[in-house]
Protein backbone atom coordinates (compact mmCIF):
# COMPACT_ATOMS: atom_id res chain seq x y z
CA UNK A 1 0.00 0.00 0.00
CA UNK A 2 0.84 3.77 -0.49
CA UNK A 3 0.79 6.87 2.09
CA UNK A 4 0.46 9.99 0.76
CA UNK A 5 2.07 12.28 3.38
CA UNK A 6 1.86 16.93 2.52
CA UNK A 7 3.62 18.77 4.86
CA UNK A 8 2.70 21.91 6.76
CA UNK A 9 0.25 23.48 4.74
CA UNK A 10 0.58 27.71 5.23
CA UNK A 11 -2.00 29.95 4.82
CA UNK A 12 -4.53 30.56 1.91
CA UNK A 13 -1.92 29.86 -0.76
CA UNK A 14 -1.20 26.54 0.63
CA UNK A 15 -4.31 25.80 0.87
CA UNK A 16 -5.34 26.69 -2.75
CA UNK A 17 -2.15 24.21 -4.03
CA UNK A 18 -3.37 21.08 -1.91
CA UNK A 19 -6.72 21.57 -3.62
CA UNK A 20 -5.68 22.03 -7.06
CA UNK A 21 -2.86 18.92 -6.78
CA UNK A 22 -4.17 16.51 -4.24
CA UNK A 23 -6.07 14.98 -6.36
CA UNK A 24 -3.91 14.41 -9.18
CA UNK A 25 -1.45 13.04 -6.96
CA UNK A 26 -3.39 10.53 -5.77
CA UNK A 27 -4.06 9.46 -8.86
CA UNK A 28 -0.90 9.62 -10.22
CA UNK A 29 0.90 7.83 -7.42
CA UNK A 30 -2.31 5.03 -6.75
CA UNK A 31 -2.05 6.35 -3.07
CA UNK A 32 -4.45 4.50 -0.86
CA UNK A 33 -4.49 6.99 2.13
CA UNK A 34 -3.93 10.22 2.85
CA UNK A 35 -2.22 12.12 5.88
CA UNK A 36 -2.24 16.06 5.69
CA UNK A 37 -0.60 18.49 7.91
CA UNK A 38 -2.61 21.15 8.05
CA UNK A 39 -1.20 23.11 11.55
CA UNK A 40 -0.20 26.60 9.72
CA UNK A 41 -3.40 26.48 7.75
CA UNK A 42 -5.39 29.51 8.67
CA UNK A 43 -3.34 32.96 8.34
CA UNK A 44 -0.13 31.31 8.96
CA UNK A 45 -1.31 29.82 12.57
CA UNK A 46 -3.44 27.12 13.76
CA UNK A 47 -6.43 26.35 12.34
CA UNK A 48 -10.12 27.64 12.08
CA UNK A 49 -13.71 25.74 12.00
CA UNK A 50 -14.26 27.59 8.40
CA UNK A 51 -10.80 26.61 7.24
CA UNK A 52 -10.95 22.72 8.69
CA UNK A 53 -14.24 23.01 6.39
CA UNK A 54 -12.26 23.40 3.15
CA UNK A 55 -10.66 20.45 3.98
CA UNK A 56 -13.82 18.24 3.87
CA UNK A 57 -14.62 17.83 0.21
CA UNK A 58 -10.90 16.58 -0.45
CA UNK A 59 -9.65 13.18 -0.24
CA UNK A 60 -7.40 13.10 3.47
CA UNK A 61 -8.01 10.34 6.09
CA UNK A 62 -6.49 12.22 8.66
CA UNK A 63 -4.91 15.35 9.83
CA UNK A 64 -1.74 15.87 11.97
CA UNK A 65 -0.08 19.53 13.81
CA UNK A 66 1.78 20.50 15.89
CA UNK A 67 2.27 23.36 18.35
CA UNK A 68 0.59 25.74 16.26
CA UNK A 69 -2.86 24.09 16.56
CA UNK A 70 -3.57 25.93 19.27
CA UNK A 71 -3.18 29.60 18.17
CA UNK A 72 -6.82 29.63 17.24
CA UNK A 73 -9.11 29.04 20.35
CA UNK A 74 -11.83 27.93 18.62
CA UNK A 75 -9.64 24.86 17.49
CA UNK A 76 -10.76 22.87 20.73
CA UNK A 77 -14.20 22.52 19.59
CA UNK A 78 -13.00 21.56 15.81
CA UNK A 79 -10.42 18.82 17.33
CA UNK A 80 -13.54 17.57 19.65
CA UNK A 81 -15.93 17.19 16.68
CA UNK A 82 -13.04 15.81 14.01
CA UNK A 83 -11.36 12.58 15.57
CA UNK A 84 -9.01 12.39 12.65
CA UNK A 85 -7.84 15.81 13.55
CA UNK A 86 -4.75 15.33 15.40
CA UNK A 87 -2.96 17.34 18.28
CA UNK A 88 0.24 16.28 19.39
CA UNK A 89 -0.29 12.99 21.49
CA UNK A 90 2.32 14.11 24.47
CA UNK A 91 0.44 16.97 25.89
CA UNK A 92 -0.75 15.88 29.25
CA UNK A 93 -3.89 14.12 30.19
CA UNK A 94 -6.66 16.74 29.59
CA UNK A 95 -5.82 18.22 27.05
CA UNK A 96 -8.89 18.92 23.87
CA UNK A 97 -8.34 16.17 21.38
CA UNK A 98 -6.10 13.11 20.74
CA UNK A 99 -2.72 12.24 18.67
CA UNK A 100 -3.42 9.34 17.61
CA UNK A 101 -6.05 8.21 14.94
CA UNK A 102 -6.62 4.52 13.62
CA UNK A 103 -8.35 4.53 10.04
CA UNK A 104 -9.06 2.34 7.10
CA UNK A 105 -8.03 2.38 3.76
CA UNK A 106 -10.72 1.28 0.90
CA UNK A 107 -9.34 -2.17 0.91
CA UNK A 108 -10.31 -2.44 4.80
CA UNK A 109 -5.88 -2.14 5.83
CA UNK A 110 -6.09 -0.50 9.04
CA UNK A 111 -3.25 2.55 9.43
CA UNK A 112 -3.05 3.88 12.74
CA UNK A 113 -1.35 7.65 12.36
CA UNK A 114 0.42 9.01 15.38
CA UNK A 115 1.25 12.64 16.03
CA UNK A 116 3.58 13.94 18.25
CA UNK A 117 6.28 17.08 19.33
CA UNK A 118 9.65 17.17 20.06
CA UNK A 119 10.95 19.11 23.23
CA UNK A 120 14.10 20.75 22.32
CA UNK A 121 13.97 24.24 21.77
CA UNK A 122 10.14 23.64 22.17
CA UNK A 123 7.85 23.65 25.10
CA UNK A 124 8.37 20.98 28.34
CA UNK A 125 5.77 18.17 27.19
CA UNK A 126 5.99 14.23 27.94
CA UNK A 127 8.83 12.34 26.77
CA UNK A 128 7.37 11.30 22.85
CA UNK A 129 9.88 8.73 23.07
CA UNK A 130 7.93 6.84 25.71
CA UNK A 131 4.53 8.63 24.45
CA UNK A 132 5.11 6.13 21.51
CA UNK A 133 6.02 3.12 23.42
CA UNK A 134 2.60 3.71 25.34
CA UNK A 135 0.92 4.12 21.83
CA UNK A 136 2.18 1.21 20.27
CA UNK A 137 1.84 -1.06 23.09
CA UNK A 138 -2.20 0.05 22.93
CA UNK A 139 -2.28 -0.85 19.34
CA UNK A 140 -4.04 -3.73 18.32
CA UNK A 141 -2.59 -6.46 16.55
CA UNK A 142 -4.59 -6.23 13.62
CA UNK A 143 -2.70 -2.59 13.12
CA UNK A 144 0.47 -3.19 11.10
CA UNK A 145 1.04 -0.02 9.33
CA UNK A 146 1.77 2.64 12.01
CA UNK A 147 2.44 6.62 10.61
CA UNK A 148 4.33 8.92 13.05
CA UNK A 149 4.24 12.70 12.14
CA UNK A 150 6.90 14.01 14.49
CA UNK A 151 6.56 18.09 14.86
CA UNK A 152 9.98 18.53 16.37
CA UNK A 153 12.78 21.70 16.01
CA UNK A 154 15.78 19.67 16.36
CA UNK A 155 17.29 17.56 13.66
CA UNK A 156 18.97 15.17 15.94
CA UNK A 157 15.88 15.08 17.85
CA UNK A 158 13.78 13.51 14.71
CA UNK A 159 16.42 11.32 13.80
CA UNK A 160 17.05 9.54 17.06
CA UNK A 161 13.38 9.15 17.14
CA UNK A 162 13.40 7.58 13.80
CA UNK A 163 15.97 5.11 15.08
CA UNK A 164 14.12 4.91 18.24
CA UNK A 165 10.77 3.16 16.31
CA UNK A 166 13.10 1.41 13.54
CA UNK A 167 11.20 -1.51 13.07
CA UNK A 168 8.25 -0.77 15.06
CA UNK A 169 6.98 2.09 12.86
CA UNK A 170 5.74 2.25 9.07
CA UNK A 171 7.23 5.64 8.90
CA UNK A 172 8.92 8.41 11.28
CA UNK A 173 8.59 11.86 9.31
CA UNK A 174 9.52 15.33 10.50
CA UNK A 175 7.38 18.48 10.22
CA UNK A 176 7.34 22.02 12.16
CA UNK A 177 10.72 23.67 10.36
CA UNK A 178 9.06 23.41 6.82
CA UNK A 179 12.15 22.94 5.08
CA UNK A 180 12.50 19.76 2.96
CA UNK A 181 15.32 17.92 3.85
CA UNK A 182 17.08 15.44 0.97
CA UNK A 183 17.81 12.39 3.34
CA UNK A 184 14.60 10.26 2.88
CA UNK A 185 15.50 6.60 3.48
CA UNK A 186 14.76 3.31 4.66
CA UNK A 187 16.17 2.53 8.29
CA UNK A 188 17.51 -0.64 9.13
CA UNK A 189 14.48 -2.38 10.60
CA UNK A 190 11.97 -1.07 8.08
CA UNK A 191 10.65 2.29 9.17
CA UNK A 192 10.92 5.17 6.04
CA UNK A 193 12.54 8.48 7.43
CA UNK A 194 12.83 11.95 6.82
CA UNK A 195 13.85 14.75 8.96
CA UNK A 196 11.50 17.38 7.66
CA UNK A 197 9.08 17.12 4.49
CA UNK A 198 8.96 20.73 3.97
CA UNK A 199 5.98 22.74 3.82
CA UNK A 200 2.61 23.44 1.45
CA UNK A 201 3.21 26.84 0.99
CA UNK A 202 5.00 29.66 -0.42
CA UNK A 203 8.71 29.14 -1.01
CA UNK A 204 10.26 32.62 -1.90
CA UNK A 205 9.27 33.35 2.13
CA UNK A 206 11.05 32.80 5.40
CA UNK A 207 9.18 29.35 6.78
CA UNK A 208 5.86 30.66 4.79
CA UNK A 209 6.28 34.15 5.95
CA UNK A 210 7.14 37.54 4.34
CA UNK A 211 11.13 37.49 4.00
CA UNK A 212 11.21 41.47 4.58
CA UNK A 213 9.14 41.09 8.06
CA UNK A 214 11.66 38.54 9.37
CA UNK A 215 14.84 40.13 8.27
CA UNK A 216 13.87 43.28 10.41
CA UNK A 217 12.90 41.38 13.26
CA UNK A 218 16.32 39.86 13.11
CA UNK A 219 18.03 43.53 12.53
CA UNK A 220 16.02 45.38 15.27
CA UNK A 221 15.65 42.50 17.88
CA UNK A 222 12.14 43.74 18.23
CA UNK A 223 8.83 42.62 17.51
CA UNK A 224 7.44 42.68 13.84
CA UNK A 225 4.16 41.47 12.71
CA UNK A 226 4.25 38.25 10.81
CA UNK A 227 2.43 38.03 7.23
CA UNK A 228 1.73 34.97 5.25
CA UNK A 229 3.93 35.10 2.07
CA UNK A 230 2.56 34.54 -1.50
CA UNK A 231 4.52 34.00 -4.43
CA UNK A 232 6.47 30.59 -5.71
CA UNK A 233 3.88 28.68 -3.59
CA UNK A 234 4.42 24.76 -4.18
CA UNK A 235 3.34 21.37 -2.42
CA UNK A 236 5.44 19.30 -0.43
CA UNK A 237 5.45 16.16 1.36
CA UNK A 238 6.66 12.12 0.56
CA UNK A 239 4.78 9.18 -0.75
CA UNK A 240 5.67 5.96 1.23
CA UNK A 241 5.17 2.44 -0.14
CA UNK A 242 4.42 0.33 2.58
CA UNK A 243 3.97 -3.94 3.05
CA UNK A 244 0.76 -4.15 5.32
CA UNK A 245 1.15 -7.41 6.27
CA UNK A 246 4.53 -6.92 8.07
CA UNK A 247 4.37 -2.78 8.20
CA UNK A 248 7.45 -2.06 7.15
CA UNK A 249 8.56 -0.13 4.44
CA UNK A 250 9.90 -0.77 1.33
CA UNK A 251 10.27 2.76 -0.49
CA UNK A 252 9.99 6.54 0.04
CA UNK A 253 9.78 9.19 -2.31
CA UNK A 254 9.95 12.89 -1.90
CA UNK A 255 6.95 15.24 -3.46
CA UNK A 256 7.47 18.70 -4.53
CA UNK A 257 4.87 20.60 -6.66
CA UNK A 258 4.69 23.97 -8.44
CA UNK A 259 1.52 25.78 -7.72
CA UNK A 260 1.13 28.12 -11.13
CA UNK A 261 -1.20 30.10 -9.90
CA UNK A 262 0.61 32.79 -7.39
Amino acid sequence: MRILFVGDVVGKQGRKALARHLLPLIDEHRADYVIVNIENSAGGFGVTAPVFAEFADLPIDCFTSGNHIWDKREVVDVLEANPNLLRPANYPAGAAGCGVHVGETAAGIRVATVNLEGRVFMKSLECPFRTADRILDELGEDVQVVFVDFHAEATSEKQALGFYLDGRASAVIGTHTHVPTADERILPGGTAFQTDTGMTGPYESVIGMKAEKIVLRFLHQTPFSFEVAKRDVRLSGCLITVDEQSGKASAIERIMVHYADT
